[in-house]
């Protein structure tokens, strides 16, 4: 093995990563990225019709606080407090060093930093650079990462955290290119590997990011809300949200069978074609599936989820014509809210793909760069995963259980059931400058050199072995697949108890073939550590799901649970009936965590929104004495 030493180490290169390498270079901590690719990832490759970036307002006349924004997020449920002031107090920093590094946010005449309401928003405080945000976001901070002299390591797979003594001492990582192993020392380890975006079969996650959630479980670093994801509709080729303004100009919706026959089925809604309509418009801003609109735009949802997941057909959006054969739409006679908005962008008119080419040149563009013309062809939707709430546990400052090791960006679990859309990219950055804050601060002890070379040997010997071992080989794409269509069939938007019981089976039963499968070849470690990340991670969020639906099992946020006594929605498929959301759950937060050898979880209270410490004076004082590091 190479060994390599620094003062923490940052996995991942999203927004999340960069920003925690830049905070920590900028502090005067030597700090190395590590990086399976600096082209990969979520941040720079995933997008919407016009990506959404959360913060406090900065414009307009209606007042905002970051007591009134932190209250908004907390009031998502199973959110902590602390975190949600953080995300809320820093949330103007972290934009405006965003804006200063060139992400070109829009302003007015005057500065103001305008915005405009998004999905769970009671305000106005959302705003975009356009469907690309993320990728801006990564390309400045990651210029500046160069700036500033941040080491980076392309082309290095993490395959375990170090431990010693109960801390994280390190990381054992892949160099891809030569097949060698590398351990690279530092006293604290920041995680920024984005979601587990590798283990659903439906995913709008780009192909190109699986995530390493596995990083953190095997760890043995608490998990939390687990259970929590957003799914929503989006095309499958490209993998795009099919949000905001794609669904606000009122595209044609169909199904197509094996026999080639089309079916607006959306119909379904209302016998009122513009009552329809006008539902198919609100999942523009209400886009993530959400079981409390189950009766309203989430409808839309369902029938989608009806049409390929039960019947097995495909279904499209088409831009070329108005729904149900309406040639020339009577725009007053939708919903006020839709025809009002259609109106006030200047398209009240022609077909869906004018309206989008009057209201979002972009978002036609961007398919168009994709090679998908929306002017000519269809475009193939289905529900599909696109953002874990939950993750690692962390607490104020984004330190997990584990000493020495802190998560930011998704894979940290801190939005809870609900969340306001575009608040993960604000978190994101906010848990950077938290952590890198403490690092630089609070930084932990190296351990001894005799401690961590024995540590960094224990934990590289299971995978040195791997090309010893006897049998028929695994093949890692086809275990892969398998697990990710386990996971979507049981344990994606609709969740069935029984379904996810025998998934987790056969997860577990595929843990147990590959613990001692050999993965021979140049790119055994590589292959071993995707189908280990894929199962365990796979495994931890199925145990945390059927704890979840023995204790509670009330549907909630994005997760409609199967219950033979509970209400139907106005999809009327047995299949979707369930029972109502107890509110009072959201006051408790579930952990899981992984002894070694087995999965445990428990419950606790949420942590409270810190009590207001704003007395100057005293203020002042701490921050002199010790930066206010400490709570």
């Amino acid at each position: 093995m190479e060994f390599y030493s620094y003062g923490a180490v940052v996995v991942g290169s999203g927004c999340a990563g960069l920003a925690a390498a830049c905070e920590l270079k900028r502090a005067g901590v030597r700090v190395a990225l590590l990086t399976e690719g600096m082209a990969l990832g979520t941040s720079r490759n995933t997008g919407s019709d016009k990506q959404t970036y959360y913060k406090m307002s900065l414009a307009g006349s209606e007042p905002d606080s970051p007591r009134d924004m932190a209250a908004d997020l907390f009031a998502g449920g199973a959110v902590d407090g602390d975190c949600a002031l953080s995300e809320a107090a820093l949330s103007v920093r972290a934009f405006m060093n965003l804006s200063s590094l060139g992400v070109p946010f829009p302003a007015n005449g005057y500065g103001e930093y305008v915005g405009y309401k998004t999905d769970h928003d009671p305000r106005a405080r959302a705003t975009s650079a356009g469907p690309l945000t993320s990728k801006f976001m990564t390309e400045a901070l990651e210029r500046r990462a160069r700036e500033l002299g941040v080491e980076i390591f392309d082309g290095y797979r993490a395959l375990s955290v170090i431990r010693s003594g109960g801390a994280a001492v390190g990381v054992l990582a892949l160099d891809v290119g030569s097949g060698g192993l590398c351990a690279f020392r530092a006293p604290d380890t920041v995680l920024a590997t984005g979601g587990p975006a590798g283990i659903y079969a439906d995913s709008v996650y780009p192909e190109c990011h699986t995530g390493c959630s596995s990083l953190a479980i095997l760890a043995g670093a608490k998990m939390q809300n687990l259970t929590e994801w957003q799914f929503g509709l989006a095309s499958l080729r490209p993998r795009w949200n099919v949000s905001g303004t794609y669904m606000q100009v009122i595209p044609r919706v169909f199904s197509v069978g094996d026999d080639g026959e089309e079916r607006e089925f959306l119909s379904e809604l209302s016998p009122d074609p513009y009552e329809a309509m006008g539902t198919l418009f609100l999942k523009g801003y209400q886009w993530p599936f959400d079981t409390d609109r189950a009766d309203g735009s989430s409808a839309v949802d369902l029938l989608v989820y009806r049409e390929t997941a039960l019947r097995g057909r495909r279904v499209f959006l088409d831009y070329r014509k108005n729904p149900f054969g309406i040639e020339k739409p009577d725009f007053d006679r939708l919903p006020p809210e839709a025809g009002d908005y259609i109106r006030a962008a200047g398209a009240a008119f022609g077909t869906p793909i004018e309206r989008l080419e009057k209201m979002n040149r972009p978002a036609v563009e961007l398919y168009m760069s994709r090679g998908v013309d929306l002017g000519r062809e269809p475009l193939r939707i289905a529900l599909c995963a696109q953002h874990h709430n939950g993750g690692v546990a962390v607490d104020g400052r984004w330190r997990t259980s584990v000493p020495g090791l802190f998560a930011v960006g998704e894979c940290a679990g801190t939005h809870g059931v609900r969340r306001p859309g575009g608040s993960a990219l604000n978190s994101g950055q906010v848990g950077a400058i938290r952590a890198a804050e403490y690092i630089a601060g609070r930084g932990s002890a190296p351990c001894s050199d005799e401690a961590f070379y024995a540590a960094a040997e224990n934990t590289a010997a299971p995978f040195l072995s791997l090309p010893d071992r006897v049998g028929d080989p695994v093949d890692a794409d086809r275990v892969i697949a398998a697990a990710r269509r386990r996971m979507s069939d049981s344990a994606g938007a609709i969740r069935n108890l029984a379904k996810m019981k025998e998934a987790l089976r056969a997860t577990e039963e595929d843990l147990g073939k590959i613990a001692s499968a050999p993965f021979a070849g140049s790119g055994g470690i590589s292959d071993f550590s995707r189908v280990y990340d894929t199962l365990v991670t796979g495994r931890a969020v199925l145990y945390a799901m059927i704890d979840y639906a023995g204790k509670i099992g009330a549907s909630r946020g994005s997760a409609l649970y199967t219950d033979e006594g509970g209400v139907l929605p106005g999809c009327r498929e047995e299949i979707f009936r369930m029972r109502k959301e107890d509110v009072s759950a959201r006051g408790s937060v579930q952990e899981v965590v992984f002894d070694g050898e087995r999965f445990s979880a428990s419950w606790r209270p949420v942590r409270p929104i810190p009590p207001e410490d704003g007395f100057f004076e005293n203020v002042w004082r701490r921050y002199r004495e010790n930066g206010n590091l400490d709570p």
